[in-house]
């Protein structure tokens, strides 16, 4: 029986980044994945969390022999106990690309059988890694104070110090008290204004309350995603984006780019690589209010058609609203592996899944039409490779890619493919 690690502080050398924001190093046979170290260290790492088996988790607290990418915790919430998402806040902005490299290339290789050199570009606007968030959710505890979530834990850290945000975001948010188990959706949109709407707490089953495993973690996600009251706080909860000239108003609780540079460069990738042609059929799958959709319906023209497929309804009624000057734009709303099959036939293929990806039903869907050009957009590296190698067994050649380090100071990292047959 293997022997249970939690609480033990074990000294280790951290070898390769793995994806998740740890290192990973061994022991006695174990693997150990470290968060809060680099490549190459020397640490004592504290068991966090051991459930038997071949691997533990673990956080370096202490920095024995230190990497020369190592520099002082630029976020004060983040490290060891603290909130979950600057998990590369130790490191240089540099040495955090390279980390994100490393797991972009690995998960291609292991995954996908893609053996290729990744380049992780920086968005403008950010050299330092901080100050490039436009959106960001708080969670609120039982006190209804503010705060982010610790890292795999419902409990909160309520400094909102967090330096990845844009400078205001979160002022004065601190100072008061909201309803406990509720959430805050803030939002500075592009005329630099606040948007600030406190979302209900959601509405737990019973099975979500009392149980502690994972049936009871399914039944809490489940009732986050439901659709919950909501109240504005500050400003409209209308946010004003702007991409390429155009004006888009929508939810503050809706999808938009957290990096507030994002939807411009992807657009632009997107404009380039889908190379629609005049009157050609575009497909947009999980479209949003539908920036990748005005991205190719300049080229396919007003005799071409681009279908922009999305879920939620207000998002495609805003998208419809924002682009009613492109009438060959259609906003379909519904699941996309639902609703593509009543589509024509496209030629070029947009699509941003979320962060599990498209799978097998859509890249099967899509490999039944005539299309010879897809653009995937995708922010999570593994679900990214698992559906490059899907579409490379669909028949379409892996033939560019670019990553883009659109989350600084964390371990995300967004990646975008080009598929053609």
């Amino acid at each position: 029986m293997t022997e249970n690690w939690f609480g033990r502080t074990i000294e280790v050398t951290l070898g390769p980044p793995g994806h998740g924001g740890f290192c990973v190093a061994r022991h006695d046979g174990r693997v150990m994945f470290v968060r809060h170290g680099l490549p190459g260290e020397v640490v004592r790492a504290k068991v966090t969390e051991d459930r038997g088996g071949s691997f533990c988790r673990a956080d370096a607290v202490e920095i024995v022999s230190p990497s020369p990418d190592r520099i002082p915790q630029v976020c004060p919430i983040s490290g060891p106990g603290g909130s979950g998402c600057c998990d590369y806040s130790h490191a240089t902005v540099d040495a955090g690309r390279a980390m994100k490299a490393a797991v972009v290339a690995e998960q291609l290789r292991r995954i996908a059988g893609i053996d290729r050199d990744v380049t992780v570009e920086g968005l403008p606007g950010d050299d330092d890694g901080t100050r490039w968030r436009t959106r960001v959710r708080l969670g609120v505890d039982g006190a209804g104070r503010a705060g982010f979530h610790r890292f795999r834990s419902s409990t909160l850290v309520t400094d909102l110090g967090c330096p990845q945000v844009v400078a205001g975001a979160l002022d004065g948010l601190d100072a008061e008290r909201w309803r406990p188990g509720s959430e805050l959706a803030v939002a500075v949109d592009g005329d630099d204004v606040r948007h600030v709407v406190e979302i209900a707490p959601a509405a737990v089953s019973r099975t979500g309350r009392r149980s502690p495993g994972r049936r009871g973690a399914a039944a809490r996600r489940a009732a986050a995603s439901r659709p919950r009251p909501e109240k504005v706080v500050e400003g409209t909860g209308r946010p004003h984006e702007f991409v390429s000239g155009r004006q888009w108003e929508l939810d503050a609780t809706g999808f938009w780019q957290a990096h507030r540079n994002a939807a411009q460069v992807y657009s632009d990738v997107v404009s380039e690589w889908a190379d629609a042609a005049a009157g050609s059929v575009a497909w947009d799958l999980y479209g949003g209010v539908g920036v990748f959709a005005a991205s190719v319906a300049d080229a396919v023209g007003p005799s071409g058609r681009v279908a922009s497929v999305e879920f939620s309804r207000r998002a495609a009624a805003d998208g419809a609203a924002a682009l009613a000057d492109s009438p060959q734009i259609e906003f379909v709303p519904g699941r996309v592996e639902r609703v593509v099959a009543s589509l024509p036939s496209p030629s070029v293929i947009v699509l941003d899944p979320p962060r599990s990806g498209a799978d097998k039903d859509v890249v099967s869907a899509i490999e039944a039409t005539d299309a010879h050009r897809v653009v995937h957009i995708g922010c999570d590296p593994a679900s990214f490779a698992r559906d490059t190698a899907l579409y490379r067994a669909a028949g379409f050649e892996f033939a560019d890619m670019r990553a883009f380090d659109a989350f600084p100071l964390s371990h995300h990292v967004e990646c975008i493919g080009l598929f053609v047959r």
